[in-house]
């Protein structure tokens, strides 16, 4: 322990912090009540404020600094300004977990709940249940953070028009859907077209669906990962899927992984696309030259001939 001389010396305890980290907890009480030193320890590790003096804990500047550096320290923080709109405004824009311990009042309060949202949108978890069943906000929490249909309230998850409604902002907000709200056609094919890989929550059938798995793969490729098998050996829905991403290539069938127009077409997209295509596909030269043009690094997948080629070394920027 530090001789009592030391350990009251403000100086010697403030350049302590400042090098050593030295936590609050170690702090003598009376220098606990030191905003300087306080605010010291609170900008090294916002827990901090755990052991700040009481008055302190009322002080705004140092609460939002400690907000700012750890999420729960609002946790830390006196009542009066866990009830402080202005405040708590303030710091759920900083950390939006801080609404967890915000008052109950605030959990409320939409303007409060949605900017905490829009900071970190798992924040919705500790929304006051009014809210979870608030249509238009739950709507508006789901533009600022996707998963937000998660933390609804069920009657919403299993209410049609507001699925439609949410998988038409974001696709993928389908996986929170009610069950049978998945095995609904014109609410997949809405998520679908949004993004693409919410055809991972669609009902098994709709996997096989042309309509929908096509649609899926125009707007993101490596929604071919949850096609049925049979659709990832179609030369129609992989050639749609690897000119969107032409990595989707890793999902494609063995068989067009041999097929050149298929390959071309996802190198021009992505050249390390090289990496899923037939070996005998990586000693085509047009192929592996639309690669490395694309990304230079597809090189170190071409057949040993080619990476002495003098044109493709050159298109890869190497002599």
């Amino acid at each position: 322990s530090l001789p009592l001389k030391l350990a009251q010396d403000f100086h010697f305890i403030k350049q302590l912090q400042t090098k050593k980290n030295l936590p609050l907890k170690y702090v003598p009480a009376d220098l606990k009540k030191n905003k300087e030193i306080v605010l010291a320890a609170i900008k090294q590790n916002g827990q901090a404020l755990k052991y700040a003096h009481e008055d302190l804990k009322k002080d705004r500047e140092i609460v939002l600094a400690a907000v700012k550096r750890y999420d729960r320290a609002l946790e830390y923080a006196h009542e009066d300004l866990k009830k402080d709109r202005e405040f708590v405004l303030a710091a759920v824009k900083q950390k939006g977990w801080a609404l967890r311990y915000a008052h109950e009042d605030l959990k409320k309060d939409k303007e409060v709940v949605l900017a905490a949202v829009k900071q970190e949108g798992r924040a919705l978890e500790y929304a006051h249940e009014d809210l979870k069943k608030d249509r238009e906000f739950v709507l508006a929490a789901i533009k600022q953070y996707c998963w937000a249909l998660y933390y609804a309230h069920e009657d919403l998850r299993k209410d049609r028009e507001f699925v439609l409604a949410a998988v038409k902002r974001y696709g993928q907000a389908l996986e929170s859907a009610h069950e049978d709200l998945k095995k609904d056609r014109e609410i997949v094919l809405a998520a679908v077209k949004q993004h693409g890989c919410a055809l991972h929550y669609a009902h098994e059938d709709f996997k096989k669906d042309k309509e929908i798995v096509l649609a899926a793969v125009k707007q993101h490729g490596f929604a071919l990962l949850w096609a049925h098998e049979d659709l990832k050996k179609d030369r129609e829905f992989v050639l749609a899927a690897v000119k969107q991403k032409g990595l989707a290539l890793r999902f494609a069938h063995e068989d067009l992984r041999k097929d050149r127009e298929i390959v071309l077409a996802a190198v021009k997209q992505e050249g390390l696309a090289l990496y899923y295509a037939h070996e005998d596909l990586k000693k085509d030269k047009e192929i592996v030259l639309a690669a490395v043009k694309q990304k230079v690094w597809a090189l170190q997948y071409a057949h040993e001939d080619l990476k002495k080629d003098k044109e493709i070394r050159l298109a890869a920027g190497r002599h």
